[in-house]
């Protein structure tokens, strides 16, 4: 039996699918799976010992366009997939799927022209991870509690974490705290501002601070290190590849992040989260899982949420859903959670 699951989203959305792969393999250990994706996230996938073969569709590069369409679509006709599974709900992976000559095709009832699925599943308000395996349903796999993902950082990923943390010469009793502040959305986006009263507010003999994003989240990260009176702040934004951020996350005592990929990496690692919600909230799915895990939001707002993936600016101009979140009570809980 070969199954294609279908999910060229982000790192966020690439991990929270890892535990259909885990639980397909689980249950029918002899079935071979394989995954499409695009060139950014290849890398969270190329080491799965679940996966056969990745397959790489550059959708907004060598293959945009029609001709990359039916390039991919004829390369998955050949691979001759019994089933096809789509995460997405656009249109252009229903036709992906449709076209690809599998004698089952699953999807998500709200996607676009859902009717061209052999069968559909209901898109439910719950956790992301058990939306995706509420997928499973149709060939034979009902699992109804959170299975943790499985990231695995190679050698080199590790050793350049090893030179990191030789370098911190973190003192005996120092926790190290890992910081995303960055986010595709800017109202996603905790305010450099309060990162830097934050920082201010906590004891540098007490913890150090990691900064960690891609290379267009360096210069925030930079102006949050330069102008905070925190001297045990490390700005790594730009310098790792995703799995050495894993790393890096998985040997923190803490995250701070918002709505964004590294909180998924956190709970795949099992580092806990402080995360802070925006515009979107809780409800759609992609919340911290772990026990100690905490989320900060301003409840009760008319305005919130604004949109169910962010915004690149605030529409009435306010951004209270961030602003009115107060550094002083995060860092109480910092110090609640690190005690």
């Amino acid at each position: 039996m070969k199954i294609l699951i279908i999910q060229t989203a982000f790192y966020g959305d690439i991990i929270l699918t890892l535990p259909m792969v885990q639980a397909i393999k689980k249950i029918y250990p002899d079935y071979k799976v394989d995954y499409l994706c695009i060139p950014k996230t290849y890398e969270i996938l190329k080491n799965n010992k679940n996966i056969n073969e990745v397959i790489i569709y550059d959708k907004r590069g060598a293959d945009k366009g029609l001709y990359g369409f039916l390039k991919l679509k004829n390369k998955i006709r050949r691979s001759n997939y019994n089933v096809i599974i789509s995460v997405q709900r656009f249109l252009r992976t229903t036709l992906l799927s449709y076209l690809s000559g599998s004698e089952l095709t699953i999807g998500f009832d709200n996607a676009v022209f859902s009717g061209l699925y052999n069968k559909k599943v209901i898109y439910q308000n719950k956790h992301e991870i058990l939306r995706n395996l509420d997928l499973l349903k149709p060939i034979g796999i009902d699992i109804n509690e959170i299975i943790s993902p499985e990231l695995s950082p190679e050698e080199s990923d590790i050793q350049e974490i090893d030179k990191i943390y030789s370098g911190l010469n973190i003192r005996k009793g120092q926790k190290v705290i890992c910081a995303a502040p960055g986010s595709v959305w800017y109202t996603k986006r905790f305010p450099k501002d309060k990162y830097i009263s934050l920082f201010n507010k906590l004891d540098s003999s007490d913890y150090i601070i990691l900064l960690i994003g891609d290379e267009k989240d360096f210069q925030d990260c930079k102006c949050i290190q330069s102008q905070s009176t925190n001297n045990n702040i490390y700005n790594y934004a730009g310098k790792l590849t995703i799995m050495q951020s894993v790393e890096l996350i998985k040997r923190s005592s803490l995250l701070l992040t918002n709505d964004s990929a590294p909180l998924h990496i956190a709970n795949a690692v099992s580092t806990d989260v402080i995360a802070f919600f925006g515009s979107t909230i809780r409800e759609f799915g992609f919340y911290p899982y772990r026990k100690r895990d905490y989320v900060f939001e301003i409840d009760g707002l008319k305005c919130r949420p604004c949109t169910d993936h962010g915004k690149d600016y605030c529409k009435i101009k306010t951004f209270d859903c961030m602003n009115k979140i107060n550094e002083k009570n995060i860092s109480l809980k910092i110090t609640e959670m690190l005690i």
